[in-house]
């Protein structure tokens, strides 16, 4: 190898890492991306449409509602239809102590019974979709206290300049909680919300796509409106399209219990 062959390559590793240098580390972006800016309440339609490898879809028809409380969250989301899954409700308690574990409860009109989630299940996938609970639970946040992140670089979605962040489960426990063995998120450098993220799991093999997309403000507030999920290992989709999403109209903490999820909308 020639000296000029070694100064340009010395110059090369310099410049990488510079540029590695000025990136935000991992738990910077997943400061700024909960640091965001999501309202003290919300109110909105969310339509699901599954879509097997066949081409067989199926609809729902939800509205949800969701409020701070301080620090902590509380999210729920009734089911309007179609007729054999109406009546269905899912309530969260998201809790920021990272030493009380969140709760969870599903109610089954059929069964007529409310069925707590408990952490060992909230990997497993929310309703026939392609999200998980602890998924549907987060929205656009980040779990601080199931990862390790390291930023990986920088890419691009959409025409949008990212973030690339990878995050990996702190323990093994954890991973199999999650079902995940890795997450990449691109993360949007000007509103810090995730525009694509691709899973693997627990063994490393490619599991699914997270697309987020049509971010516009609402109320002023930055806001997903379609969010598009496939799954690589069982070629199913699903479509996730929010509507009517309002910030302003005050939420009654009425609909965050479980007698609530009893009685519907």
């Amino acid at each position: 190898m020639t000296k000029t062959v070694l100064i340009l390559s010395s110059m090369l590793l310099t410049s990488l890492g510079t540029a590695a240098a000025n990136l935000p580390d991992g738990d910077e972006i997943a400061r700024r991306i909960n640091a965001r800016d999501e309202g003290l309440s919300v109110v909105r339609d969310l339509t699901m449409r599954m879509t097997d490898r066949r081409g067989k879809s199926r609809t729902r028809e939800t509205r949800g509602f969701r409020k701070y409380y301080g620090e902590d969250k509380r999210t729920v989301i009734f089911y309007l239809s179609p007729k054999n899954v109406k009546d269905t409700a899912f309530l969260t308690w998201d809790y920021a102590d990272p030493e009380r574990d969140d709760d969870q409860w599903l109610y089954l009109p059929a069964m007529r019974k409310v069925r707590r989630i408990s952490a060992s299940d909230r990997g497993d996938y929310f309703l026939g979709t392609d999200l998980t609970y602890e998924d549907i639970k987060l929205e656009t946040r980040v779990s601080i206290r199931d990862y390790h992140r390291k930023t990986k670089g920088e890419d691009e979605v959409d025409g949008y300049p990212c973030y690339l962040l990878e995050s990996t489960p702190v323990d093994a426990k954890t991973a199999r909680e999650l079902g995940y063995g890795k997450v990449e998120q691109c993360v949007d450098k000007e509103i810090w919300m995730t525009r694509r993220a691709r899973f693997w799991d627990t063994k490393g093999k490619p599991l699914k796509t997270a697309y987020f997309r049509d971010i516009r403000k609402v109320q002023g507030i930055w806001t997903q409106h379609r969010i598009e999920v496939e799954n690589h290992k069982t070629g199913h989709k699903t479509l996730f399209l929010f509507s009517h999403v309002d910030y302003q109209t005050p939420v009654s903490d009425k609909w965050f219990t479980r007698d609530a999820l009893r009685r519907g909308l």
